[in-house]
């Protein structure tokens, strides 16, 4: 499977690992829209080559994974590459998934290729717990709750203040609100009630941490709806003490069944590296959507259209004797 990745930021990177680890991929290329000549990656012997070769349609690739972002990147992107090549993103800006879905699947079809969207685990894998359990338990109800770990958008939102050198944000499950959840008490959470923030600062010389910190604790959208932690550090415990990009978080879905019976269904992930495994899950679909292009597939797909057998590297008959 020759796999191509455009875009060699944390999730690029992310992807790259992935397919080292892979027994039936190889990366062909990786594509760019910097200066080709002044990218280095980590896997020999592979071109790096400018974003607009891709654009004649010709490259040898079997899927083209991209690792924009979802707010600019991929609605302009996912769409364009789908009428050239077969293609996987990670779009995840929820309330324009139908919109996204329906651009890439114009596209897609008229060239006779696949492209599946919003692959990774929020949405992906989360989703498609959410939707497994509710197909089970359909007199339930999901909760999902993200963390700990390091919000990469909310961390540049930070950064964006005047005065700020650096930012960490880590995104914290309240305890005490996933217990009651656990528990079958289907409590109604506020979003302050669902989970805290907590940043880590590094500030320019001569900034003042009492305007950064009010200015980020009522930041909309990002942090005056939550309880927010904010600590000044120094480049140092930045560097020591926060270079990683963990995630992770749970589904967790209460439902019943005949006279009262309770059922709690928890999925959870605890993730040393967000991209690492965001990348992981990408190449997964990219297996996918490899195997329904060959069967003559066209248009688009979310994880919900794709079956379990279409992500693993094993046959059938493998899958059927040791994991079923």
């Amino acid at each position: 499977m020759k796999i191509g990745i455009l875009g060699y930021g944390n999730l690029g990177r992310g992807v790259e690992a992935a397919v080292k680890q892979s027994g039936d991929a190889a990366l062909a290329a990786v594509y760019t829209r910097r200066d080709p000549a002044a990218l280095t990656i980590r896997t020999e012997g592979v071109p790096v080559k400018s974003a607009a070769e891709l654009e004649k349609g010709s490259e040898d690739l079997d899927v083209l994974i991209l690792c924009g972002g979802s707010a600019t990147d991929l609605p302009e992107m996912t769409p364009k590459y789908a009428g050239l090549y077969n293609v996987i993103d990670s779009f995840d800006t929820h309330a324009r998934i139908p919109e996204h879905f329906a651009n890439v699947d114009a596209a897609a079809k008229k060239a006779g290729k696949v492209g599946i969207i919003s692959c990774g685990w929020d949405p992906g894998m989360f989703s498609l717990n959410r939707l497994y359990a509710k197909a089970i338990l359909p007199e339930g109800q999901d909760y999902t709750f993200w963390g700990r770990g390091v919000s990469q958008g909310h961390s540049d939102a930070v950064r964006r203040i005047s005065g700020v050198k650096d930012c960490r944000q880590y995104t914290i499950p309240v305890e005490e609100s996933v217990e009651k959840v656990r528990r079958g008490e289907n409590p109604e959470l506020t979003v302050r009630q669902k989970h805290t923030r907590e940043c880590f600062v590094v500030l320019e010389d001569g900034a003042d941490p009492a305007k950064v910190e009010e200015e980020i604790k009522t930041m909309p959208n990002y942090f005056s709806d939550y309880d927010t932690t904010v600590h000044f550090i120094s480049e140092e415990e930045m560097k020591r003490d926060h270079s990683g990009l963990p995630h992770g978080g749970s589904v967790i879905y209460t439902g019943t069944t005949g006279e009262g019976s309770r059922h709690v269904v928890e999925y959870s992930l605890k993730l040393d590296s967000n991209p690492e495994f965001t990348g992981a899950v990408l190449l997964a679909f990219a297996r996918a959507a490899l195997r329904l292009n060959q069967e003559g597939a066209s248009g688009a797909r979310t994880v919900f259209d794709i079956a379990p057998a279409y992500l693993s590297h094993l046959s059938g008959e493998e899958l059927r004797a040791h994991y079923l």
